[in-house]
């Protein structure tokens, strides 16, 4: 049953590596899948005809008014005739039109700009998030496919040394003990390379889930490609970018609020049928034209406190991007120094694999011929396994540490 499992979980683990697929792949199809992503394209779009709209809205506005009514009097009751007139039918078409100066209407315009601009914004900040999650599950995946890799190495030098340990224990050259020890040994070393490998599966398929693939093939990744080279131009991350755009839209408000308190001007015009029905109403066609003006005078100081909210806003905008820069600052040079530190100790950590290694097979070589013990050779392997597993966790906290580097300047 053992080697049933052995052998299912191989096919697994093998069998459907045929074709490997890198973190670019992943991260291209994510950012295809993403619903939100999406969303905010379409709401660019969105923008694009908003501006149409405003601009609609500034042509003369034509629409069709008829109304009809009837108040009888009836034995000397009913409605002030002087009022209703008895009976009233109007059939009219109706133009109109407001005065929108160049300065206003370039406003509004940049308002609906301005809201495009911060949806871009939007779309690169959720694109950032989107990478970053996805170059997170990709290095998870990636270092336990790095552990399954390795302990399955280690585990089939056991095994060839299985064979030849055997026929010396037969031989009487090992005690039959140290041969169940060493075979004890072996065994835990193939469950946690079954165990990596599952791990590796589960973290696979997680991978693909978050990248909106539909497909439960578990295939090989290749190793991630993170550069360290990262700009510190701050003026170009987004994350800056969007402050100024606040700054633009608070200005921009700051002139519709002037806008608002210019005096306006309209006209409208209309041409139909108007009639009381009372005095030659087949006379009653014609039409009427006028125009409109509005000067505000007072309206309580609403102009001032607009004024105080947007200034409040400004502070707030300034406090924010403060705060980011600062702690962006720290961030990146705690960031690099922990990189720094990581460099220096993966030196060490390799000389101690390399002599590892060496040690695992002059021991190996020995223990053939039995001048070495099983403690001894176990002892080594376990020194290589602590080795490699010290490496790997290493090299995936540098890979994290640079995506988040590469995170908050992108």
């Amino acid at each position: 049953m053992k080697y049933w499992l052995t052998l299912f979980l191989f096919c697994i683990g093998t069998a459907g590596f045929c074709q490997s697929h890198d973190l670019r792949f992943y991260i291209n199809t994510a950012q295809q899948n993403s619903p939100t992503l999406k969303e905010y394209q379409n709401g660019i779009l969105s923008a694009q005809i908003d501006s149409q709209v405003l601009r609609a809205t500034l042509r003369p506005q034509v629409a069709f008014i008829g109304s009809g009514s009837y108040a009888p009097i009836i034995s000397g009751w009913g409605y002030d005739e002087a009022i209703t007139n008895i009976a009233n039918l109007t059939g009219i078409i109706q133009a109109n039109k407001t005065f929108v100066s160049n300065g206003r209407l370039g406003a509004q315009l940049q308002t609906i700009a301005l809201q495009r601009r911060a949806l871009l914004d939007t779309i690169q900040l959720s694109e950032q998030d989107l990478v970053r999650t996805i170059t997170d599950q990709y290095i998870t995946a990636y270092g336990n496919l790095l552990v399954a890799d390795y302990n399955r190495e280690v585990f089939e030098l056991m095994q060839r040394e299985e064979i030849i340990l055997k026929k010396l224990t037969q031989s009487s050259v090992y005690k039959q003990t140290d041969y169940l020890t060493f075979y004890v040994t072996m065994q835990q070393q193939e469950l946690t390379y079954l165990q990596a490998q599952i791990q590796y599966n589960t973290d696979y398929l997680t991978l693909g889930y978050l990248a909106g693939i539909v497909d439960t093939t578990i295939r090989r990744i290749e190793k991630p490609i993170v550069p360290d080279t990262v700009s510190t131009d701050l003026s170009a991350s987004v994350f800056t970018r969007r402050y100024i755009t606040d700054s633009l839209r608070l200005a921009n408000e700051r002139t519709l609020i002037d806008y608002e308190y210019k005096p306006r001007l309209g006209y409208y015009a209309d041409a139909g049928y108007n009639s009381s029905l009372q005095v030659t109403p087949y006379k009653n066609f014609g039409f009427s034209a006028g125009i409109s003006l509005t000067i505000p005078l007072y309206d309580g100081r609403q102009k001032q406190m607009k004024y105080a909210q947007l200034d409040l806003r400004e502070r707030t905008r300034q406090s924010n991007r403060a705060f980011f820069i600062a702690q962006h600052t720290q961030q990146s040079a705690q960031l690099r120094q922990q990189l720094q530190s990581i460099d220096l100790l993966v030196k060490k950590i390799q000389q101690q694999i390399d002599y590892s290694y060496t040690l695992i097979t002059a021991n190996g070589k020995l223990l053939e011929v039995g001048e070495i013990t099983m403690k001894d050779y176990i002892t080594a392997v376990n020194n290589y396994l602590a080795a490699r597993n010290t490496m790997t966790q290493n090299e995936l906290t540098r890979l994290r540490i640079t995506n988040q580097l590469r995170y908050w300047n992108r």
